[in-house]
């Protein structure tokens, strides 16, 4: 009898089972996607000049709330795996010439040309010279999407190739790209000032290209002739900062060294021949390198200690067939710290904007101290940083589907374009001065 009464009770117990259960489903998902995180305008650091009022005045996207797809969008995760995997949504095929130029070792460096489709807001003739992110080019969805949105804003665009990127382009030499050297990215530029010795220059790099840009621009005070901003969006700073970080499993950031580790091995073993070949002279110490090790490294801290020299830091790394003491560096600490942009930063004098998303999970938040720091002490740099946005996603939407221009395609050109009318006022205020002058 008292089975008999308990049983009716047992569907009860089962539901409250299936709710508890539905529950915790509920809570993961909310969790995951971070959907309870705040929309709101990016958190900027600037000192109180006439040039950051300006900027504030004349580019809403700075104060303006960021608003990501409402059901993704909130995950720094799924932005940078949609980054990753998708690229952009409907991206145009912007039609350009390939340009090559051989270096003095030997190597062949390639960027594409892509002429202005409107005229720019001040009549002026500006290129936006552009360096992309690891093992990118002008093929990418990404860099196709930013080049057209640029082009019909009237900006001339030169994409750089990374040396061993491009699939269907041979290296010319033992060499391929390297997150330090400014060789191949100089050498566009130089092209540009001499094919178009009237135009401005704006330059843009994406995460790898962040670094490599900044750390042109502080080289030489030459290299800043011309140039009327840079934007960086994405970059770690410090690749001797960011090694240790990048092992440890805090927002996944071991996993996306895995992956990553997995595609550079991919890059190298394609271009084999010319970097291994037998027509290639090998230093000792790379032939007592047991390349095998290439096949089995799980991180690019292994590929750089064992088989080349792999440098990382978050959002760009360095791959060079030559081991890191022929560069002149005799240990990977020293590389990191002298091929890092962070020590350039202070020498730049155009102005700069530097822009991260908090929920980057390949940037550790203690790499944002250096561009905050920075900021505080120039007026020339301002640091800006959504709440959202992952590693070059920036999506925007509604609700699920993402538009084809991104915050960060946007942004850039608009401070691009402030900047333009910036240095327009200021040419105006002189003359008008000198002409004043004149008359007395």
């Amino acid at each position: 009898m008292n089975a008999m009464l308990e049983t009716p009770e047992l569907p009860a117990v089962f539901d409250g089972v299936k709710l508890a259960a539905v529950a915790a489903v509920l809570y993961v998902i909310v969790r995951c996607l971070n959907l309870k995180s705040p929309t709101a305008p990016p958190e900027l650091y600037f000192q109180d000049s006439g040039l950051s009022c300006f900027l504030l005045k004349s580019c809403p996207l700075l104060t303006k709330e960021y608003i990501p797809p409402l059901i993704w969008g909130k995950s720094g995760h799924i932005q940078t795996a949609l980054y990753g995997k998708m690229g952009r949504v409907r991206s145009p095929h912007p039609y350009g010439h390939r340009k090559f130029i051989t270096m003095s070792d030997g190597a062949t460096s390639t960027f594409d040309l892509f002429e202005p489709l409107a005229e720019h807001c001040v009549g002026d003739d500006v290129t936006m010279v552009i360096c992309p992110g690891i093992a990118n080019h002008s093929e990418k969805q990404y860099i196709r999407t930013f080049v057209d949105y640029a082009q019909k804003n009237g900006y001339r665009c030169a994409v750089l190739n990374h040396l061993g990127a491009l699939p269907n382009i041979e290296l010319t030499s033992p060499r391929m790209f390297t997150y330090g050297c400014t060789w191949e990215f100089g050498a566009m530029v130089n092209y540009i000032k001499k094919t178009y010795p009237l135009t401005q220059l704006v330059v843009v790099g994406f995460s790898l290209g962040g670094n490599i840009v900044c750390k042109y621009l502080g080289e030489t005070q030459a290299n800043q002739e011309k140039v009327l901003c840079c934007v960086s969006v994405c970059q770690g700073y410090s690749a001797l900062r960011a090694q240790e970080t990048f092992m440890q499993w805090d927002q996944c950031r071991r996993f996306y060294n895995f992956l990553m580790a997995d595609n550079m091995k991919k890059i190298i073993l394609s271009h084999r021949q010319a970097l291994f070949g037998d027509h290639v002279k090998k230093p000792q110490s790379l032939e007592d390198t047991d390349l095998s090790r290439l096949y089995t490294a799980t991180s690019l801290m292994q590929i750089d200690d064992n088989v080349m020299s792999v440098v990382l830091s978050f959002s760009f790394v360095c791959v060079c067939v030559c081991p890191r003491k022929f560069h002149g560096y005799n240990s990977l600490k020293e590389y990191y710290e002298e091929e890092s942009c962070m020590r350039y930063l202070h020498r730049i004098y155009v102005p700069l904007m530097l822009v991260n998303a908090a929920d980057d999970p390949l940037v550790h938040e203690s790499l944002l101290t250096i561009p905050k720091s920075l900021s505080e002490k120039r007026e020339n740099v301002m640091f800006v940083l959504p709440l959202h946005g992952g590693h070059l996603g920036f999506f925007e939407g509604s609700v699920l589907f993402p538009e084809p221009l991104t915050w960060m395609d946007k942004l850039v050109v608009e401070y691009a374009n402030a900047i333009c009318q910036w240095e327009r006022n200021k040419s105006q205020c002189s003359d008008t001065e000198q002409v004043e002058a004149d008359l007395e």
